[in-house]
């Protein structure tokens, strides 16, 4: 008999895992399981919550007695009668994400927890006041609203031009001494808005995570640095008029080398890299390792939940602090709840300043000349209107992400994917067909979702998962979503008909690269066929499969303040200049007008930088 609690969600989670009672971890899952939802919304705290009540009384309505008061075989027999039920399967997946970061947590620290970092870096000094500290009024020549990578990176440009600049961040400064010394899954909920459960709601739901954080998502993403196509430049250029384009190489020159973007090097790759490398070269595609903003990586795999070594040149770690140097100030804590706007001023309407509420409930404004609207794809929008600048018919449109989807590969010999590089190898031989394999790797238990099965089945997958390699791919959509809501954002996303023949494509792809690296299996994630051994399998199954049978994501929401010539389609002019007001400019992934087919913090880095140029340039 399990040693879990007796409530529903302790029963459910004995239930998930098959806690017999023979280890200590599987014991201390609900409460981590607990402190995640915690941090995510209350909808979907509730939704979890709730659906653990309904499967336990599900069990008591089969057995007489609820989950935890069962034995293990009873449990099993419980969720297979859930699983068999079309309309219950695809709900008990959803409940699994949850569980198994907090199982995969938990089963880590049991067996001594990853490994550290030989060196920590001593982090650049910034300039971070908290708001509460922060004067109710105040005045500077800029404000950037957002420290991410467009945030960043205008904040550096205005300030090294001698403008007295005022950085407004919503979330916390976190020390690369402050990774090193907790949990993967700890930070991750103090790391990403929502906890990580960023939803985009449509005819499939997908998960959108984004960074909230002193530096935003460049804290939490896997340091992969692509330039723009060329063929995406010309694209936005000619279809769009997006005059940024012309700017656009020389300053993404600049990002990379402040970023110090370099080829990883191949001894640090991991075997999750080398595997991928491997099967590359049989089939002969095209692959490499990747270019990433990481000198001296370590490979401890936690790019996603902050680096601890210090390696990744998040902009918290390159940018800013040379933003700092020139002057700039960065109010952590701080969200801005509205553009202050003077509409009496000759000329038409012209930002006039901020209002930020802090921490503490406290209101304060920042008086100024020049907004800069940094705050990412999913929270400019809104910021706007609540502004009373959203009346521009295409705002919050246009949103753009990267679909994606994971699958993995049982080998015979460990393959311990969580030692070495978390995204090291780029596989690009089928992104002419708008589809982008990279090795992706994951602390443990963050990226066990792709494992098949319930309870004692499932056990057995958590205790093979060293066995496992892992590759995800993401496509190049058609903008098919938009942001809405004020004071709340809303997401609407609705997966095009090309773009899911795209993921399709790319299941099959990184079944096919597995295959060829020596896999014995490939765990699919799509439910009715978790597990294929041949490609002629993998085909049979994909035939009789669509999209919302895969296990999906999204990531780099982009394009919902699109910069473009056509003031009746683009909300910001050309030069990245928000249509209807003075002194307001778009400066984050917002204003790039399409999908830019690659991990995108080059592109909105150097958008930034050239949106920050051209207005010192008038």
């Amino acid at each position: 008999m399990s040693h879990a609690g007796t409530g529903s969600l302790g029963g459910f989670v004995a239930a998930l895992i098959a806690d017999d009672g023979s280890d200590t971890w599987p014991a201390r899952v609900p409460g981590r399981l607990d402190s995640v939802l915690k941090t995510m919304p209350l909808p979907a705290r509730a939704g979890i919550r709730a659906a653990a009540r309904t499967i336990d009384a599900y069990a008591v309505a089969r057995t007489g007695r609820g989950l935890a008061r069962l034995s293990g075989e009873e449990r099993d027999a419980v969720l297979a009668g859930l699983g068999a039920r079309p309309r219950l399967a695809p709900l008990l997946d959803v409940l699994k994400v949850p569980v198994l970061l907090a199982a995969g947590t938990e089963r880590m620290l049991e067996n001594g927890g990853l490994r550290s970092p030989l060196l920590p870096r001593k982090d650049p000094p910034l300039d971070c006041t908290p708001s509460a500290r922060w004067p109710a009024r105040s005045t500077a020549d800029a404000v950037v609203i957002g420290s991410g990578a467009g945030g960043a990176m205008a904040a550096r440009t205005l300030a090294r031009a001698g403008l007295d600049v005022v950085v407004l961040e919503e979330g916390h400064h976190h020390s690369t001494e402050s990774f090193g010394r907790r949990a993967p899954l700890d930070r991750f909920a103090e790391l990403y808005r929502d906890g990580g459960a960023t939803v985009a709601i449509g005819r499939q739901p997908l998960l959108l995570p984004v960074g909230r954080a002193v530096g935003g998502t460049t804290v939490v993403n896997s340091g992969t640095c692509y330039r723009t196509p060329d063929h995406v430049l010309t694209r936005w250029t000619r279809e769009f008029g997006w005059a940024l384009a012309e700017r656009l190489g020389p300053c993404l020159d600049e990002a990379e080398r402040t970023l110090r973007v370099a080829t990883q090097p191949l001894d640090v790759l991991g075997n999750n890299g080398r595997l991928a490398l491997a099967g590359a070269e049989r089939l002969g595609w095209q692959a490499a390792p990747l270019r990433r903003n990481a000198p001296g990586c370590q490979g401890s795999c936690q790019c996603v939940v902050g680096c601890p070594s210090g390696a990744k040149q998040s902009v918290q770690l390159s940018v800013l602090p040379e933003a700092c140097a020139a002057g700039a100030h960065i109010v952590t804590g701080a969200e801005v709840r509205r553009i202050l706007v003077d509409r009496d001023r000759p000329g038409g309407p012209r930002a006039a300043g901020v209002r930020i509420r802090g921490e503490d409930g406290g209101v304060f404004e920042i008086l100024t000349p020049l907004v800069v609207v940094a705050a990412g794809a999913l929270q400019s929008p809104p910021l706007l209107r609540r502004s009373g600048l959203g009346g521009h018919p295409r705002l919050g449109r246009n949103l753009s992400v990267h679909p994606a989807t994971s699958v993995a590969g049982r080998f015979a010999e460990p393959v311990t994917a969580w030692e070495g590089v978390l995204q090291s190898v780029g596989v690009e031989e089928h992104h002419h067909a708008g589809v982008l394999i990279e090795a992706t790797a994951t602390p443990p238990g963050m990226g066990s979702f792709v494992l098949p099965g319930l309870g004692s089945e499932l056990r057995r997958e958590l205790d093979a998962a060293d066995r496992l390699a892992t590759l995800g791919a993401m496509i190049a959509d058609r903008p098919s979503g938009r942001v809405i809501g004020r004071d709340r954002t809303l997401l609407r996303y609705d997966l095009d008909h090309r773009d899911a023949g795209r993921l399709i494509h790319a299941v099959r792809a990184m079944g096919e690269l597995l295959l060829a690296a020596g896999a014995d299996e490939v765990l699919t994630g799509i439910p009715v066929a978790p597990r294929v051994r041949t490609l002629a399998e993998l085909d049979e199954v994909l035939a009789r499969v669509g999209p919302g049978q895969l296990h999906l994501s999204a990531y780099h929401p982009t394009g919902t303040v699109a910069a473009g010539a056509d003031p009746e389609r683009f909300p910001a002019d050309g030069a990245g200049r928000l249509r209807g007001v003075h002194g307001v400019l778009i400066a984050d992934a917002s204003v790039l007008p399409g999908c830019p087919e690659v991990n995108p913090q080059l592109s909105i880095m150097a958008a930034a930088l050239a949106v920050s140029q051209a207005r010192l340039e008038r």
